[in-house]
């Protein structure tokens, strides 16, 4: 009879264990979650994920706030955060989605204002696209490049005479504040509707709502929006994403190039971009100067 009773409570036991392990795999919990253990300042620190890789996009939290996987460490991975982390607490879920750092891209984002993970901001109709495109590739060589041989004119003549621009070259414009930077690229993208043939690209960095709607409000008067992109990681955004936005703007350069399209990019201004990567870098207890930022505008 005891025999017989053990039986069938084993027989139960396994029962209940089967349902509680139904849908569960060592594989996907070890490897593909983690919890959070701490966040400051848009960065979290996050223990398990062990199986992921560098500038992978995760998931945080019930609200499945975006994140890049950013810093591999021994026993924990750093993660920087691109929406709201109030929401997050301690021991909340991260999830990997296995995929690199990606921003969809069409030709109807021409018109718009988009922020660094290529969503729409203007309030328009949403902009769905099957192609992806990462974010962090690797340049191309120098030999494969073609030679800096077709002008691009601004419009400004003291500008064209004095500095000739081509296309594939790269002009730093520096200046005092308020000293009329902006205004030159401005202009240069008016002139490309008028007397070119560019598709431009906007980013700008840590400006204020109201300056990027005047931007948009004189291109229209100009009829130059309809080939302008604006990639946009205003003051008030994250840091994480003011860090993101000249990438994701070069990401739809250089989609551009590939379909044997010219494009005119405009970063304003990589300064704050430069300030928003070292309070990154300080969080994630990483060198902050520029001999570990891969993307500073003195290397090239």
């Amino acid at each position: 009879m005891n025999l017989h009773t053990n039986q069938t409570n084993n027989y139960i036991l396994w029962n209940k264990l089967t349902i509680a392990l139904k849908g569960f795999s060592v594989y996907d919990n070890f490897l593909d979650i983690g919890k959070v253990i701490s966040v400051s300042d848009g960065v979290a620190k996050v223990s398990g994920l062990l199986g992921v890789r560098a500038g992978e996009r995760v998931k945080l939290g019930k609200e499945m706030i975006d994140g890049l996987a950013l810093s591999l460490e021994g026993n924990m991975v750093g993660i920087v955060i691109f929406g709201n982390e109030r929401n997050l607490q301690q021991d909340s879920l991260v999830y990997r989605t296995f995929d690199i750092m990606s921003i969809p891209l069409t030709i109807n984002l021409f018109g718009r204002v988009i922020d660094s993970l290529g969503y729409t901001i203007d309030g328009g109709t949403k902009i769905n696209s099957s192609i992806l495109r990462e974010v962090d590739t690797k340049a191309i060589g120098i030999i494969p490049r073609q030679s800096v041989n077709e002008p691009m004119q601004t419009g400004i003549k003291a500008v064209d005479s004095l500095t000739p621009i081509g296309c594939g070259q790269r002009e730093l414009i520096i200046g005092d504040r308020q000293s009329g930077k902006t205004t030159i690229a401005i202009d240069t993208i008016i002139n490309q509707r008028q007397h070119g043939h560019l598709y431009c690209i906007y980013v700008a960095i840590g400006q204020k709502k109201s300056t990027i709607s005047r931007i948009v409000e004189v291109l229209k008067q100009h009829n130059a929006f309809s080939s302008t992109v604006i990639v946009s990681a205003s003051s008030s955004d994250p840091a994480t994403l003011q860090y993101l936005a000249p990438y994701s703007g070069c990401t739809i350069g250089e989609w551009l190039s590939e379909n044997t399209c010219h494009a005119l990019i405009i970063y304003d201004d990589l300064s704050k971009q430069a300030v928003a990567y070292r309070q990154m870098s300080l969080l994630l207890r990483r060198p902050p100067g520029r001999e570990a930022y891969p993307g500073d505008v003195f290397t090239f």
